[in-house]
């Protein structure tokens, strides 16, 4: 008998994951999304960065999925016609205070086996990758490309629709229970009822709720944080080459305010990290009581006030006061001025899982509660590790019987 499996989500990873197990042949899939879009929420709001895998600690799921996904992702758009750039990163060292975390980047690079990353040191060196930046050192990474993620998610789509799988809009999961050992029944908006013998639940911003639907813990919670971009000027878009990165605090889970051409060849300036007022809070005028209080409540919330309140301030002085976000912009381009900020194209929200001890979690996380698989963690490089994600999710989850 064909198994019957439920996706919840239609960002990326859900349908990655559809996708796999359609092309595989491994059951009768239907995806549930509650938007009337695919790619509403992160796949469509972020920078369309496909990363090389700087980062990421040796050995964690982010590190070796990231590997594989990035691959992944470059043969699939060749494959469809899709548009992927290998515009570079110049993750840049401003001054010798930044030297000591340049050199752990490079120490996790080279375990991580980024490919073609070289070191520069001096301005000259750095130059020759980008004419307009400051700093003292820095690592390459050519291979680091852009692409249109909303493009590959409606890709992989229909690749779901030709191998029979079925994509359901605007349907929302308000419950979920089993239904004995063998079935899970899911209750959607409509007040409909589908049955599944399997249900994997990549619901992003929704995570956690969805999570305790299932019967998992409530932690990790998912903290949304919003990310502002603002886009330079098209006639001062050659200020920069490429993609040009700080060096990231190694306290904090985000990489900085960033210069990135994109696939379509404008550059962003950002983004920065500010917690949002709401779940899907896209700016200050979006706010939900209830998910604000839910946040502040949480055991996890005087932890990190306590340890990360001037970081918190900071960011929210940037996103409230351009020439604050300009200044440190400027560190990297001394040429650039405030005008050149044409204006904020948009933001995204950040789905960050964060325990009851206050900690940001940082590599991907998966529970598993019956028949049902919940992925609890998934924020960048998520979208570039997307592909890779469901094949662990397939051989090492579903297939382990646990």
């Amino acid at each position: 008998m064909t198994e019957r499996i439920g996706v919840i989500g239609g960002g990326i990873v859900g349908i990655a994951l559809a996708r796999a197990l359609s092309l595989r042949g491994m059951g009768e899939v239907t995806v549930l999304e509650k938007e009337g879009r695919l790619a509403a929420h992160q796949t469509g709001h972020n920078s369309g960065v496909v990363h090389a895998g700087l980062y990421y600690a040796p050995g964690s799921l982010k590190a070796r999925l990231c590997a594989a996904g990035r691959a992944a992702t470059r043969e699939f758009c060749l494959d469809k016609g899709l548009p992927y750039r290998e515009v570079g990163k110049l993750v840049v060292a401003v001054d010798e205070s930044e030297l000591p975390a340049l050199a752990e980047i490079e120490r996790r690079s080279t375990v991580n086996q980024v490919p073609d990353l070289r070191r520069l040191e001096g301005i000259a060196a750095l130059r020759e990758i980008e004419p307009h930046v400051n700093g003292v050192a820095a690592l390459h990474s050519p291979r680091t490309a852009a692409v249109d993620y909303v493009a590959i998610t409606e890709a992989m789509a229909m690749d779901v629709r030709r191998a029979g799988g079925t994509i359901l809009l605007d349907t929302e999961v308000t419950r979920i229970r089993a239904e004995g050992d063998a079935r899970v029944i899911v209750t959607t908006s409509a007040g409909q009822d589908l049955a599944f013998d399997r249900l994997i639940a990549c619901a992003g911003l929704q995570s956690d709720v969805v999570g305790v639907m299932a019967g998992a813990d409530a932690s990790p919670r998912i903290l949304p944080f919003r990310g502002e971009y603002w886009t330079l000027r098209a006639d001062r878009s050659d200020l920069v080459n490429g993609m040009i990165y700080p060096v990231p605090d190694p306290r904090f889970p985000f990489l900085g305010v960033h210069f990135t051409r994109g696939v379509y060849d404008q550059v962003h300036v950002g983004p920065n990290a500010v917690p949002a007022l709401a779940r899907e809070g896209y700016g200050w005028s979006r706010v939900s009581l209830k998910d604000t209080w839910e946040s502040m409540r949480w055991p996890g919330a005087g932890p990190l006030a306590r340890k990360h309140w001037r970081m918190g301030l900071d960011e929210i002085a940037g996103s409230l006061v351009k020439p604050v976000y300009f200044d440190r912009a400027r560190r990297f381009i001394p040429e650039l001025r405030r005008s050149d900020l044409a204006a904020k194209e948009g933001s995204g929200v950040r789905a960050q899982a964060w325990g009851r001890d206050g900690a940001l979690l940082d590599d991907f996380a998966i529970d598993q509660i019956g028949r049902v698989t919940v992925l609890r963690n998934a924020p960048s490089p998520a979208a570039t590790s997307s592909m890779a994600i469901a094949d662990h999710v397939i051989e090492h989850v579903l297939s382990s019987g646990r």
